[in-house]
């Protein structure tokens, strides 16, 4: 089989990181893979993911469109390279490429064309096009079963022309992670650390954390709050951070490999507005913690039964806080409810099985096409 994946940008980050898998995935079973950025390959440790998938002999390469004002130029690049190498499958990740994607798969006669929703984002403008776009394709794959009701009730798909395949993680990775020391960051070797990891941006209530901050890591406490992560909002939250003192809460910045500071901390907290299925509390679980997150969409479908007690109405940062509480004042609790995401993970979402599900599919779609 031969499949294109393309994506709008390759800096690391959930769909980029499942696109990746997918890709190594495939191509370690014999089908010939090829993956293509609208915008410009990332650089210095940003590169990972990029380097993941040269190394292993798959073309990676960018049409170096960096702007949404460039979508015509990304279409004329993705065409040119379905026709000149056409392939069985065109696979789209996120809006941009799905607007770009799709459209020049169908333009160069490519006959099996899937989408990839991962995200269930209320902006108008941008649905509008996607629901255009998806028009065109064979099939829609989405992230989460709250996302597949969304490309129902919001995009207007055919809901016999999509599917869930949720995001897997690398269990062992988590596993055999080294734990940190807090007293790199001064803090007590027995600081009990709420951990927060991503995007520094409006998405992800981090403005909750502000406002809650003297329950997450009151004065004269062992409880402390680190947030790790770039983007937009970094400079008020450095300032911050700065304002309530580093004894208390601390903020670092991407780091290239997560686990180890997963591993060390007591919970994980996301008090994100709106997701998909959101890669850190996988990771999260994998690492047998407790997660305190907003149940948006793919966060219930994570939890389980375990939800009443980890999850929290998107925007109720005092429901928040009191969970954080509960938890870190219970230590029993707290480890029972890592045992069981840690299962609940190993299950349902280990990285194989969910690699079994892509190749399926892939598969079944294009022998369903050549009997067409």
């Amino acid at each position: 089989m031969r499949i294109d994946f393309v994506i709008t940008e390759l800096f690391v980050g959930g769909a980029e990181r499942c696109l990746c898998e997918v890709a190594l995935s495939l191509h370690h079973r014999g089908d010939r893979v090829r993956v293509f950025s609208l915008g410009s390959l990332p650089q210095n440790e940003q590169r990972q993911l990029v380097d993941r998938l040269t190394n292993a002999g798959i073309p990676v390469e960018s049409a170096g469109c960096d702007s949404p004002w460039q979508i015509v130029s990304a279409y004329r690049f993705l065409r040119k390279k379905f026709q000149d190498n056409r392939p069985d499958v065109v696979q789209t990740f996120l809006p941009p490429a799905n607007l770009a994607g799709v459209q020049a798969a169908r333009s160069a006669g490519v006959k099996t064309r899937v989408a990839g929703v991962r995200v269930a984002q209320n902006h108008r403008y941008r649905n509008i096009l996607e629901k255009r776009s998806l028009r065109y394709v064979n099939h829609t794959l989405c992230v989460s079963q709250a996302v597949e009701t969304f490309t129902h009730r919001v995009l207007g798909c055919d809901p016999s022309k999509t599917s869930v395949i949720p995001n897997g993680v690398d269990l062992e990775r988590f596993a055999n992670a080294k734990p940190i020391k807090w007293s790199e960051l001064g803090w007590p070797e027995d600081a009990q650390v709420s951990l927060f990891v991503g995007r520094l941006d409006h998405q992800k209530g981090t403005h909750l954390l502000e406002e809650q901050i003297e329950t997450l890591a009151p004065p004269d406490s062992n409880q402390k709050l680190l947030l790790i992560g770039n983007g937009p909002l970094q400079p008020n939250i450095s300032q911050w951070v700065t304002h309530i003192g580093k004894h208390r809460v601390q903020l670092l910045p991407w780091q290239a490999d997560i686990a180890p500071w997963v591993k060390s901390c007591d919970l994980m907290i996301l008090p994100s507005l709106y997701e998909g299925m959101p890669n850190v509390l996988l990771e999260a679980m994998a690492c047998g913690k407790p997660v305190v997150c907003s149940l948006v969409e793919g966060s219930l479908e994570l939890l389980g039964d375990s939800s009443h007690l980890q999850g929290f109405g998107a925007g109720r940062g005092g429901e928040m806080s009191e969970k954080v509480r509960y938890l870190m004042e219970n230590a029993e609790i707290r480890d029972q409810v890592g045992k069981a995401n840690l299962e609940r993970i190993s299950s349902e979402y280990s990285l194989p099985s969910v690699m079994e599900h892509y190749h399926g599919f892939y598969h079944s779609m294009t022998s369903f096409n050549r009997q067409k």
